[in-house]
């Protein structure tokens, strides 16, 4: 049978100093017990290269379970800096023609819908045109968007890690840039991380294996109650400092991030790219805790706990008469928590995650905190939501892939909005085969459908496409079709 995480599977119980036979060998192990794993990738988010593949002369699988998600090998890798404990670490003794880069990019067919749109009743406005519901369909090829993605050592124990990212229409960002001190005074317990990089999510939307509109990302770590000017999104990457820790195998970890109130945005703004807000003089935070077990012939469980506490600006300090927006103020707190679980049964890995949201009333209602006292309609907002992930690997080129998310409103910012206001339910299925995945390239051939219902609101898409019903107690079905080739080289 094939067995998916055997006893021992990507352990290192001791110094990374081994020699590279003992890590080839246990590498080895993994791939007879494992066979040879494809690739997969999410939407414009390429975590995984076989840059490092081709800089070890390791099969991909050696780290991941599906590519780019992790096995343990994989994120003890990862944890220790991208280091085996060898002299093929240090750019000092690579071969001068290796260079540490992947690109990527996924042409693809898809079909958009949604529904309860309000458009005119006569196409194009004419006289007279009211406004109805229709559903708004769009379908044709296309491009996703592109990453250049490079990572590795500077040095021993100094690695680094960056990611040029564009929309399909070649606008760029920094999706990830830092640069990291590895196991500070010898010990694995003490890494320091200096940049913008992802936040340590047990479950990552970095890694994840959707590519649709609507399938590929989570709802949950992207969610806030509507009439909320709170930016957040917990699966965003954040600019800031970490402290990070693991034992030998990562099976336990913990991370500690002190991070600037702006959603990752650069310039000081609250945007990655040019034209954002200007971000206020706050630091948020953010905890996280994972710890692992071996469950025998059943695989390798984990779980993990999360807090993010936040700050955003509610007015702007600006030039005279209210010209220019100079730098955010009236800081307002807000908070996600939760817990996440990565737990296989053999063959089949489930991912289940809760999340609970809280913002500050001002914040939840889209006020200034200095214009005075609160409507007597408006609360704190709140909300509690989650999925349920499920990947069933048929074979080492075939996986099978699953997810129910929901998420419900627990508290409205204002008392006038129905209960249900902003309420999501979304489901996603679609299969990965893997024809092609060497050292130096991967193709994935990737087909998804998903479909989403929002209450009263835009539907929570990838591309944040769509617009929000007639009225606030109506559902606004999404749905996407997806088929692409997923390469990258």
């Amino acid at each position: 049978m094939f067995n998916r995480f055997p006893n021992g599977e990507g352990r290192i119980q001791k110094s990374w100093t081994r020699p590279i036979v003992t890590c080839a060998l246990l590498v080895l192990a993994i791939v007879v017990c494992d066979c040879q794993i494809g690739s997969a990738s999410p939407t414009n988010k390429v975590m995984a290269i076989p840059a490092f593949a081709r800089k070890y002369g390791l099969p991909c699988s050696a780290c991941h379970t599906a590519w780019p998600e992790l096995n343990n090998f994989g994120t003890v890798f990862r944890d220790n800096g991208y280091q085996l404990g060898n002299d093929r670490d240090s750019p000092i003794w690579q071969n001068p023609s290796y260079f540490p880069i992947t690109f990527r990019i996924t042409p693809n067919w898809h079909r958009e819908t949604a529904g309860n749109q309000q458009v005119d009743s006569i196409p194009g406005g004419g006289t007279g045109s009211g406004t109805v519901s229709r559903n708004v369909t769009q379908t044709g090829f296309d491009l996703s968007g592109m990453d250049l993605w490079s990572a590795g050592t500077l040095f021993k124990n100094i690695s680094f890690q960056l990611l040029p990212s564009s929309d399909s229409t070649a606008v760029w960002h920094f999706e990830s840039a830092w640069v990291r001190i590895d196991n500070i005074k010898g010990s694995s317990w003490l890494n320091f991380k200096f940049g913008r990089f992802e936040l340590d999510n047990l479950v990552s939307e970095k890694r994840f294996l959707f590519l649709s509109g609507n399938g590929g990302l989570y709802q949950i770590y992207h969610f806030n109650v509507p009439g909320s000017s709170n930016d957040f999104g917990y699966g965003d990457n954040q600019i800031g400092v970490e402290l990070m820790g693991h034992n030998a195998n990562s099976y336990t970890r913990y991370s500690i991030a002190l991070l600037s109130s702006n959603e990752g945005g650069v310039g000081l703004t609250n945007s990655v790219t040019p034209g954002g807000n200007p971000a206020s003089r706050s630091f948020d935070g953010n905890l996280a805790f994972s710890q692992a077990f071996n469950a025998g012939s059943l695989g390798l469980e984990r779980i993990g706990a999360f807090a993010y506490i936040g700050q955003r600006p509610t007015f702007f300090q600006t030039s005279q008469n209210g010209g220019t927006q100079l730098v955010g103020l009236g800081n307002e707190p807000f908070y996600r928590v939760g817990f996440a679980g990565d737990f296989f049964i053999k063959n089949l890995e489930l991912l289940p995650l809760f999340m609970h949201g809280h913002d500050n009333a001002y914040l939840g209602n889209g006020l200034a905190s200095n214009s005075g006292p609160l409507p007597s309609t408006s609360r704190a907002p709140s909300f509690n939501g989650g999925f349920l992930e499920a990947h069933y690997y048929v074979s080492p080129q075939l996986v099978l892939l699953g997810r129910f998310e929901k998420i419900n409103v627990g508290q409205q910012a204002d008392t006038g909005n129905p209960g249900n206001f902003g309420n999501v339910t979304a489901y996603s299925v679609g299969y990965r085969w893997y024809p092609i995945m060497f050292s130096r390239a991967g193709l994935a051939w990737h087909n998804e459908y998903s479909i989403s219902k929002s209450i009263g609101i835009v539907p929570e898409s990838g591309d944040g496409t769509g617009l929000p019903p007639l009225l606030p107690t109506q559902g606004v079905w999404s749905s996407s079709i997806f088929i692409g080739f997923d390469f990258d080289f």
